[in-house]
């Protein structure tokens, strides 16, 4: 039989829901944290003008659920937002979700073999397994910029959009240029009197093509859900991420060349002006950052009302942007699309783990996980694209549902009562720390620019192998590499 174990699940983000429709469907007990009062994560925080999900809409989704209601090829994040939402009613785990309860605290009790959950109440519940599914990106990063809080107009981060700044007609300055940057500009190329594009560094622009599905189309989708999975699970969406890993992984190869000529074409073809051409040109080496997929970026970048300011900024004064050559740009409004944290994930919660091992402890060089899902010295926690993970331009649904099949089975070692605890021991998560930062360097993501895919000493801090190597991994854990008592 069985033993009964009791789940906390953090977060309520793509991931969080994936582990609470696993855990229902098995008939666990579970609740899942939220800390904010909806779902969603990362599509419910960001929302500013032109975000839009660079997998294709239908890729996009779990195995288990997939949705005939896209409109578009590339869906908005609005759209992606109601898709986890239609997710979460359809599989009945909304009640299973306690919203406004941010988790602040989790300590292992070595003697009972369980841990003790602290929220920001200071409520306190005792779980046999924890699911981390706090996600990556959710703690907005602002620039050190002099002067920053002395601008007297609207000024915010992307990820906290007000919608009561001025936007339309008005001056906007757009400080970043990274994706989320590159689909502001394309939102308001034509809404603005002046857009000035702060930009450090240009990006590579792999063109894509986005079309709407017909009523038609979405009529057949739901019809026969076999036409969905032939665009999810076909040659052209998995054939392209198989690719795309195989480049970043070999990136003096055909396939990385391909992918800097397409985009290098891209340029040339699309940006008139020789000027801003160069502006645009990136001088480093194609998906060493995150490769955009856009099909309007260079369209957009062309309109009168948008100014590319590659300068250097050298102060923030209350009316406007000063840059270090003394030119002064006059803003209403200002727009920080300067990304997130990306090393922090369940932090600032507290961990403590076997013998007072605190999480921030463990972390101190750099975050980790054994197969970005397990750390030795906290039994029974499990992340779910957690540190080390795959990053690039692919869904992070599929990531996580090859990592909860991965997972799923250590817990089995719960259940069937063959130990009350399981982690990764020590050497065996050096070792792979040690492969894997040998092979990062070598990857496309430490060929020698500056991107949030490196850690604090520039190692690249990702998956550095094919996407089937990580299927493969992902088919069963090797209980040796295990401690279980």
């Amino acid at each position: 039989m069985d033993r009964k174990l009791r789940f906390a699940v953090i977060g309520a983000g793509m991931a969080g829901i994936l582990a609470a429709i696993k855990l229902k469907a098995r008939g666990e007990t579970f609740t899942v944290f939220e800390k904010t009062d909806r779902i969603g994560g990362t599509w419910r925080e960001n929302r500013y003008p032109g975000l839009t999900c660079d997998v294709p809409s239908h890729a996009y989704t779990y195995t288990f659920a997939p949705y005939a209601e896209w409109r578009a090829n590339y869906a908005t994040g609005a759209e992606v937002q109601g898709y986890f939402e239609h997710v979460v009613e359809t599989y009945g785990v909304h009640d299973d979700i306690r919203f406004h309860s941010e988790v602040t605290g989790l300590v292992w009790d070595e003697a009972q073999a369980h841990w003790t959950l602290t929220l920001a109440s200071g409520e306190a519940h005792v779980f046999d397994v924890v699911i981390c599914a706090s996600g990556v990106l959710h703690h907005p990063r602002l620039p050190d910029i002099a002067g920053l809080d002395s601008f007297a107009g609207a000024k915010f981060h992307t990820a906290r959009w007000d919608d009561s700044a001025p936007i339309d007609g008005a001056r906007v300055g757009l400080v970043g240029c990274g994706s989320t940057g590159v689909q502001i500009v394309t939102a308001l190329a034509s809404r603005v009197k002046k857009l000035v594009h702060f930009q450090r560094s240009p990006q590579w622009i792999m063109p894509v093509q986005q079309f709407a599905f017909s009523d038609e189309q979405r009529d057949a989708f739901r019809a026969d859900t076999g036409l969905i999975d032939a665009i999810r699970f076909g040659d052209e969406y998995l054939g392209n991420v198989k690719r795309f890993t195989d480049a970043i992984t070999h990136i003096d190869g055909p396939l990385m060349k391909a992918v800097e000529d397409i985009c290098l074409q891209n340029l040339e073809n699309s940006v008139r002006d020789p000027v801003l051409k160069e502006k645009l040109r990136p001088d480093y080496r194609a998906a060493c950052k995150r490769l955009i997929y856009s099909w309007s970026f260079y369209d957009a970048v062309q309109n009168p009302s948008v100014e590319v300011e590659t300068g250097r900024i050298e102060r923030i004064e209350p009316t406007g942007v000063r840059m270090t050559d003394g030119t002064f740009h006059e803003l209403d409004t200002l727009v920080l699309a300067t990304g997130f944290h990306a090393d922090r994930f369940i932090r600032p919660a507290g961990v403590t783990g076997q013998n007072g091992l605190t999480l921030d402890a463990f972390w101190a060089r750099r975050p980790t996980a054994h197969y970005a899902m397990t750390l030795p010295g906290f039994p029974n926690f499990f992340m779910l694209n957690g540190p080390t993970g795959p990053v690039g331009n692919f869904s992070l649904i599929d990531i996580a549902e090859r990592q909860w099949d991965y997972i799923d089975q250590l817990i089995d070692v719960l259940r069937q009562g063959e130990g009350r605890a399981v982690m990764p021991t020590t050497t065996a998560h050096a070792d792979y720390e040690e492969r894997r930062i040998a092979a990062a360097k070598t990857t496309i993501f430490g060929s020698g620019c500056s991107s949030w895919y490196l850690d604090a000493e520039g190692v690249p801090a990702s998956w550095p192998w094919s996407y089937d190597t990580f299927v493969e991994t992902m088919s069963k854990p090797k209980l040796e590499e295990f401690a279980i008592a």
